[in-house]
């Protein structure tokens, strides 16, 4: 009976045991209920056993190489430790081992289940994991060795040792493949890691390597296989990528701290051979120019003809589609405000700039149809005003320019994403829904100014020196002429200040900083390399490309990234885009610009009304200045309001100059300086940086709009509040 058990344990069917692993009955009658027991407790183990070597013997011919590679192993665990269990078992009872057989004649079926106990517990976990595995006809790797270290985390010993070893397996697979594509930049047909877009496929990485290590993946994976796929001329250096396979075959994804160093020290020396050799200095001034001589004079307005091209064709795009009878083609869609984007540039600098046609304007919300500006008399709710004070979304104005958000994108093109991150685009097109609706407003001011200014001499044609009218409204007509003059002018100046200060005293100046850095860097970069044509012509290695980094020999990768999303920062922080307290006044500030445009646009061009509009002198509705009546409370209200934004704006403003809002929500250099274990070459070359770049110069840039603003002392004297019927609204246009 003993040679039968172990013939069981070792796999083999029994004829003590029916169909359904129950004891046979006939054979139950010769036992104690206690050797009952240990037979059917063997009898488990046994079950357990063959269903597992069965399960793996069908998964190890599996497509998938992570199912094979565990059915491999687990098979050699089965074999070096179960099934070697089972033969020293029968060795010990033909040994007579003491040990296992009492008085040399008799063996406790208690002693064998006391020896196969310990792997009660390991086979009925691997029999759950092969219903599982064979529950799934096809297995990612991720979820997969998710699933192992998951299960190895226990507090049984012999469980989380096996499972601990087929998750090892596993990730040993996963690192082949991962090998193959940062060191080669070849991908497998069978379970590849990355789409066709470079993306990491979210099934293919397990949920223990982080989002940094993800992301340099990516970023290393897309530039070595973008390099070997063009055939370019330099190509990655053998002894670069055999550093590369020693150092990631030395640690596996489950011990995180290791794999984020390693991952970070690949992207580092990949990036500073691409700044040694694909992507130089050269590029990266294209690309600034890109961004800012040509593609932000469309992002940042540099190019003044064409923008307001571009506004005007934007407003008259607008126009013909609330003009048009079918329901069809009243609608905007992307493809229309992309031609009104090639119809600006007709006749400007812009019409002949190869940066354009990586411009494009995307629509989030689908096409719309647009709407006429709103005439409502109501105040800024104090609800509004909170949701803008307290939201951290930075575009608050990417509506102004058509009635719905609206995106300005620009497509990158490789090598030229390796330095502009996904970050920086955004921030360039906040930073031009926030230009182009300060400069649409202004246009639209200007033109408010011409109107009246034409309304004027047409009217002093008839009128003489005096504003028309008889004795009863003469009076009143010229008080809301002079009203209107005022509110133009105000207006006209706020945003001629504010638009003024962006361009030079921000953009201007931060650009010009800028450029002045890549100038040092390329002639430190010139240095650099004649000084290795001294030395023999040779490349420098990884190592002394870290050394020159700390030394300041010359501008890293990393450094230049730092500097340039430093500069993208500034740019936000000068334009006041990270003060939410700021930006939720200044978007009332131009609705109510609007409001006054529009007002003035559906009264025919003019603030006072028609002389033959007013009516007969009878005293009845229609008697004489009803009309000037409506506008002058219109006025009035518009007045009030612009002026009690304008002089919350400007006590905003001040406090400000105490708080520290000069940072933003996102930064795209973060995702290089990603572990701990390079805290100390972050922080010298950061220290270094700050050291280039004159931070205390960006701060006094509110100080400059204080100035500008508040030149002739209106806005930081007390002033007095108008009376209920408007009566000082000349004095407090600064008019009477």
């Amino acid at each position: 009976m003993i040679a039968e058990i172990l013939l069981i344990l070792a796999g083999h069917n029994s004829s003590l045991f029916k169909s359904n692993s129950s004891l046979d009955p006939a054979f139950a009658q010769l036992l104690h209920p206690g050797e009952q027991q240990c037979i059917q407790s063997l009898s488990l183990i046994a079950q357990r056993y063959r269903k597992v070597k069965l399960s793996s013997d069908t998964l190890s011919r599996s497509p998938s190489r992570y199912i094979c590679a565990l059915c491999s192993t687990l098979t050699h665990i089965l074999k070096d430790e179960y099934e070697a269990l089972v033969v020293e078992t029968e060795a010990k009872i033909l040994r007579r081992d003491s040990e296992l057989v009492s008085a040399e004649s008799f063996v406790p079926l208690a002693s064998i289940r006391a020896i196969f106990a310990e792997w009660d517990a390991p086979l009925a976990a691997l029999s759950i994991l092969m219903d599982e595995l064979e529950a799934e006809k096809h297995w990612k790797p991720g979820p997969l060795i998710d699933l192992l270290l998951a299960r190895s985390r226990t507090g049984v010993q012999r469980i989380g040792y096996i499972f601990s070893r087929l998750s090892v397996t596993v990730q040993r697979v996963w690192r082949t493949q991962l090998i193959a594509y940062l060191v080669h930049g070849s991908l497998s047909h069978d379970d590849p890691l990355v789409a066709k877009d470079q993306i990491l496929a979210t099934s293919s990485v397990p949920s223990c390597i982080s989002s940094q290590s993800r992301e340099s993946i990516e970023y290393v994976g897309r530039a070595i296989s973008t390099v070997k796929s063009a055939k370019w001329q330099a190509q990655l250096p053998r002894n670069l990528a055999s550093e590369h396979t020693e150092m990631l075959e030395a640690i596996i994804p489950e011990n995180q701290h290791a794999f984020d160093a390693t991952i970070a020290r690949i992207r580092t020396n990949v990036s500073e051979w691409l700044w040694l050799n694909v992507l130089t200095h050269k590029d990266v001034e294209d690309a600034v120019t890109s961004l800012k001589p040509t593609s932000a004079n469309y992002f940042l307005l540099r190019n003044g003809e064409f923008s307001l091209a571009l506004i005007r064709e934007i407003e008259r795009l607008k126009v013909s589609r609330l003009n048009s009878l079918s329901s069809r083609s009243s609608m905007i869609r992307e493809q229309d405000l992309n031609l009104a984007l090639l119809r600006a540039s007709l006749g400007t600098t812009a019409q002949h700039d190869p940066a354009l046609v990586h411009i494009r304007f995307s629509l989030p919300g689908g096409p719309i149809r647009p709407l006429l500006p709103s005439l409502s008399t109501g105040q800024l709710s104090t609800s509004t005003s909170k949701h803008f004070s307290n939201s951290t979304d930075l575009n608050f104005f990417d509506a102004h320019l058509l009635g719905t958000p609206l995106i300005l994108k620009y497509s990158v093109s490789w090598p030229l994403d390796l330095f502009l991150h996904p970050a920086d685009l955004t921030a360039y097109a906040t930073l031009f829904s926030f230009l182009s609706s300060l400069r649409k407003t202004h246009t639209r001011i200007h033109y408010c100014w011409s109107s009246l200014s034409n309304a004027q001499r047409a009217r002093r044609r008839w009128t003489g020196l005096g504003e028309g009218g008889t004795s009863e409204d003469s009076e009143i007509r010229k008080r809301l002429l002079r009203c209107g003059w005022g509110v133009v002018r105000d207006m006209g100046w706020f945003l001629d200040t504010l638009l003024g200060y962006v361009m030079m005293d921000v953009i201007d100046s931060e650009y010009v900083k800028l450029r002045d850095l890549l100038i040092k860097g390329r002639h430190l970069h010139r240095t650099t390399d004649s000084l290795g044509e001294d030395n023999g012509g040779t490349q420098p290695t990884p190592n002394r490309l870290a050394d020159n980094v700390a030394s300041g020999m010359h501008m890293d990768f990393t450094t230049l990234r730092t500097i340039h999303t430093t500069y993208v920062d500034r740019l936000l922080t000068g334009c006041l885009l990270t003060s939410p307290a700021l930006t939720g006044i200044i978007r009332p500030i131009l609705e109510v610009c609007e409001r006054f445009v529009g007002q003035v646009e559906r009264w025919g061009g003019d603030v006072l009304p028609a002389l033959l509009f007013e009516g007969s002198l009878y005293d009845g509705e229609n008697r004489v200045g009803a009309l000037v009546l409506e506008r002058w409370h219109v006025v009035g209200e518009i007045n009030q309001t612009f002026r009690s934004l304008l002089e919350s704006f400007y006590e905003q403003l001040s406090a400000s100059t105490s708080q520290q809002f000069l940072t933003t929500t996102s930064d795209s250099s973060k995702s290089i300086l990603i572990n701990a274990s390079l805290a100390n070459y972050t922080a010298h070359s950061l220290s270094r940086t700050a050291k280039i770049i004159d931070l205390g110069d960006s701060r006094r840039h509110v100080e400059r709009l204080l100035l500008r603003l508040d030149f002739n002392g209106g806005l930081s004297q007390p002033r007095t509040n108008m009376s209920k019927n408007n009566a000082d609204i000349l004095v407090e246009g600064g008019l009477a």
